[in-house]
């Protein structure tokens, strides 16, 4: 295996409290939570974690779509327990490294070592990735809370992470994009080194994890993230009594960022039709599928703000929604970019899932329906006008495997959803305000 030294490529395109649950005191624990925040300027949803001895707290933004958990490691991390995966190594295989990296221009240190299996962390912001050390060390929660039944701590030793040290090989910024304070990404996908496939093997539990995004962005209100399995407690219930199920797609083809002849790891999910309250959208149904060159279907993204249609998929739904609300009486006015209708505030009416307009159904395989409500669909971009919130994507999409619809994080707000990895399928809720529940909730912290 040759030695790679660099190589960037360019691609168009807070500190929180993190509480575990267990079944008694002492007992194993049978799942782990991790809080969500949400940053009111990038609309970006994230995390936070201890690694290395001693503890150092990383703030990282949430990635569904990326393959590991990566982080910059400066001159402020010197951890004892970290140890370097070597090229060629189980590990290194596990973690599907493509290159044997060394260090150059800096003393050898954490995240700066020779003969050392290498990945691409990717910067789903800025568009690029690097060469970036494959190591291990001690992943932990920041603080433990009362808000659980019985709380343990996260604790995992020798987790399998990539650092990126800053300058490393000349590069600068390569945190740009990604929110104000955050050091890196929490990759959530489906391989086999993401948090959830880790803790599954060095806790024994499900492969599971759930997400519960925040609409709200203050400090003290926070969404979850679920590890392990449920229950998924939010006051005052066990959400996992109001999930829906249906299959996770897969796609055979690389979706990238990283293109590689293995099969996607992103998560997609299978939409027959879509339908504007009750009435089924008469569009291009081909681009609802995946065909063989990986091209077309649905997938789910925590980076993006808003959902992205293809242009033969957003023109039907974006016409079918403005004749419904003028049905409403609801007032156009003109559009606020990156949107394409919008309203006069004064003329939507209110309901206990927020604004009163036209629902957007997703009809899944299955034969089930996720409800996107007006507290999902429609934007507040100041107090006199909102907007729908999805976005014309053009005729494609991303990269050579181009994908007709990309839920974005808005659209999943408020919403709680699980990925069983295990017996690949989605469970949503569809709205919990329906539930009189929420995603944001207050904490001490």
């Amino acid at each position: 295996m040759g030695i790679i030294h660099f190589f960037i490529f360019s691609i168009p395109l807070l500190s929180l409290v993190s509480p575990s649950f267990a079944v008694n005191a002492g007992s194993k624990p049978h799942g782990f939570i991790l809080p969500i925040q949400k940053d009111p300027t990038t609309l970006q949803y994230s995390t936070s974690v201890e690694m290395g001895t001693p503890p150092f707290t990383l703030d990282l933004v949430i990635d569904i779509r990326e393959r590991f958990l990566w982080f910059e490691c400066g001159s402020d991390y010197n951890s004892s327990s970290y140890h370097p995966v070597r090229c060629g190594t189980k590990k290194c295989i596990q973690a599907k490294g493509t290159d044997c990296i060394t260090c150059t221009n800096h003393p050898l240190k954490t995240g700066c070592t020779n003969n050392t299996c290498g990945v691409q962390p990717f910067n789903p912001f800025a568009g690029f990735y690097v060469s970036g050390d494959v190591g291990q060390d001690t992943l932990s929660s920041v603080h433990s809370t009362t808000r659980a039944r019985a709380p343990s701590n996260l604790h995992v030793p020798a987790f399998i992470s990539s650092c990126v040290y800053p300058d490393k090989f000349g590069v600068q910024g390569f945190l740009l994009g990604l929110a104000r304070g955050k050091k890196g990404v929490l990759g959530l996908a489906n391989t086999a080194i993401s948090l959830p496939a880790q803790l599954a093997t060095k806790h024994n539990l499900q492969r599971k994890f759930a997400l519960c995004l925040p609409s709200a962005s203050k400090f003290n209100k926070l969404g979850d993230l679920f590890l392990g399995g449920g229950p998924y407690y939010l006051p005052p219930h066990d959400a996992s009594n109001f999930l829906t199920y249906t299959p996770i797609v897969t796609n055979p083809h690389s979706t990238g960022p990283i293109f590689d002849n293995d099969p996607s790891s992103e998560y997609f999910i299978g939409v027959k039709s879509i339908k504007v309250d009750g009435k089924i959208l008469n569009v291009n149904t081909s681009l609802l599928s995946i065909d063989k060159q990986g091209n077309g279907g649905t997938k789910l993204s925590t980076v993006i703000p808003y959902t992205k249609l293809h242009s033969s998929l957003y023109h039907p739904l974006l016409n079918a929604f403005v004749k419904k609300a003028a049905v409403m009486k609801m007032k156009r006015v003109s559009p606020v970019a990156p949107f394409g209708a919008c309203f006069n505030s004064r003329t939507v009416g209110k309901t206990v899932t927020g604004p009163n307009v036209p629902t957007i159904e997703l009809v899944l395989r299955g034969g089930v329906q996720w409800r996107i409500y007006g507290v999902n669909s429609m934007v507040k971009v100041n107090k006199k006008v909102q907007c729908l919130g999805f976005v014309d994507a053009g005729l494609e999409l991303e990269g050579p495997a181009a994908t007709s619809i990309v839920i974005g994080g808005y659209q999943m707000e408020d919403n709680l959803l699980e990925f069983d990895l295990a017996s690949s399928k989605l469970g949503f809720s569809s709205s919990l305000l329906l539930h009189n529940a929420t995603c944001s909730h207050f904490r001490l912290l």
